[in-house]
């Protein structure tokens, strides 16, 4: 070995590092010009971090009320969880049609165009929130029981989706705001915002579940509570530094007004996101609802598992989010082909990820859904999901980054289109075929995720190389 080698370790050591630093820093980056590896760190490093506080909000709740011991408790989180990603998915696809928006007009050196689009995005938000939190508010009974739930678990947790659904323009609004730093390519200022939500919310959780001192215990509702008091801490944070003037968006009184073009523009990159994932998340929703006829513990088990898949898989999806960041300021610049290479680059990272969170799944899945459950008839249908969707998940990755990039690009038609032929003409008849036909019960649930996702990824990868993605104009 050469003398040399030990301070060429040293430095790559110490150039990894302080690539990392910057990376979390928040300074004013470039990503249509230099190294794309480097581009991708830069926006990966902050957007894995930040989907990993958002898989944390995914576990905290299911785990503390696990510990109640009522099964009737998880179940209440899981299927109201199951409804609300109605809400996720409205949140999710205006947040991408913000990314893109401003990522376009940050691409085309145009800041004060950014700026605005973010602020019509906001004016969307918050008259879709004043509906969902009226309609949650009233008709909290008849979501449980419209989901399978027992009478007995709409008795615990009436008051748990109640609060839930009334506090939803909190979830809109972190997701939102995000979506709007994130495509201006500031993606250390989304990461904390969801850094603080989640560390109020892991605080709050345990003392208003279980009591501390004068504070009474409010055992499940208490998980609401915690839950939307930490994400509204999370949204106040944005809205400072949104509204500051310090960072890349900066925002002017004249943006505040309705600028309709604009708003239509948002609203058709949206409603097509917002189609994408409520296609999706609705067919999870009648997975949830298969799993129900299976009864409580089922359903449980079904909920802990899914939990966390997506504790481990938001942390891909932060990194695909990098993704769209860089397909949609590239394609401003007039750089197409840029933009594609940063795809692949960022699939190839992605898919390292996956393969070992596939051996973490394989290896540890009893000892993980132990620590968060103990029942130990939960334990088993968790587990065994685990074992199963998690040899899906090289294909999850990739899938994910090519998704992302079409939603980078404003093309939010095409994985519309992908998934309603994979989840609703694929999954939801399999599953249903599997677990009740063939008598497979929840075991044929879980292998027609792994079969309809695998498609999936696929049929997206064949559509991405056409690249008729690189020619929308927004």
């Amino acid at each position: 070995m050469s003398d040399h080698t030990p301070n060429i370790v040293t430095m790559r050591i110490k150039s990894f590092f302080s690539l990392f630093k910057l990376a979390l820093s928040g300074q004013e980056q470039d990503y249509t010009q230099g190294s794309i590896r480097r581009a991708v760190f830069l926006l990966a490093v902050p957007m894995i971090l930040e989907m990993c506080m958002e898989s944390v909000f995914a576990v905290v709740d299911i785990y503390f009320v696990g510990h109640l011991g009522k099964n009737e408790a998880v179940s209440t989180v899981v299927l109201t969880e199951s409804v609300l990603t109605i809400v996720y998915s409205l949140a999710i696809g205006l947040s991408m049609a913000a990314t893109a928006m401003v990522a376009r007009r940050i691409g085309e050196k145009n800041p004060e165009a950014a700026s605005k689009a973010g602020m019509q995005s906001l004016i969307i938000a918050f008259i879709l929130t004043v509906i969902i939190s009226t309609t949650g508010l009233i008709f909290a009974p008849e979501i449980l029981k419209a989901m399978g739930a027992s009478a007995e678990t709409i008795h615990i947790g009436t008051n748990y989706t109640r609060i839930i659904y009334g506090g939803s323009v909190v979830i809109m609004l972190l997701f939102l705001i995000n979506g709007i730093f994130r495509g201006a390519g500031d993606a250390s200022m989304a990461m904390r915002s969801l850094w603080i939500a989640n560390f109020c919310n892991i605080i709050l959780c345990p003392v208003l579940i279980y009591g501390l001192g004068p504070i009474p215990a409010f055992g499940i509702t208490g998980a609401a509570i915690a839950t939307t008091i930490g994400r509204g801490i999370g949204v106040l944070y944005q809205l400072y530094h949104l509204f500051s003037g310090k960072r890349s968006i900066k925002v002017r009184k004249q943006d505040f007004k309705p600028d309709w073009p604009i708003i239509k523009s948002i609203s058709n990159i949206a409603w097509t996101g917002t189609a994408q994932f409520l296609i999706a998340s609705a067919s999870w929703m009648v997975l949830a609802r298969i799993m129900a006829e299976f009864g409580d513990t089922a359903v449980a088990g079904y909920g802990v598992a899914i939990r966390l898949i997506m504790f481990f898989l938001l942390p891909a999806w932060g990194m695909s989010n990098a993704a769209a960041t860089l397909v949609g300021q590239n394609l401003g610049a007039q750089q197409p082909q840029r933009a594609e290479q940063s795809v692949w680059r960022t699939a190839k990272y992605n898919t390292i990820f996956m393969i070992f969170v596939t051996l973490i799944f394989l290896l540890f899945a009893q000892p993980i859904v132990a620590f968060m459950n103990k029942d130990v008839t939960v334990e088993s249908y968790a587990v065994m999901a685990l074992r199963i969707v998690s040899l899906g998940y090289i294909f999850y990755g990739v899938g994910m980054v090519v998704t992302n990039a079409f939603n980078g690009a404003g093309d939010t038609r095409t994985p519309t289109l992908i998934n309603i032929f994979g989840f609703w003409m694929f999954q939801v008849p399999l599953a249903f075929l599997l677990a009740m036909v063939f008598k497979l019960g929840p075991k044929g649930v879980f292998i027609a995720i792994v079969l309809a996702e695998t498609g999936i990824t696929i049929a997206g990868i064949i559509l991405f190389k056409k690249g008729k993605w690189k020619k929308v104009k927004i």
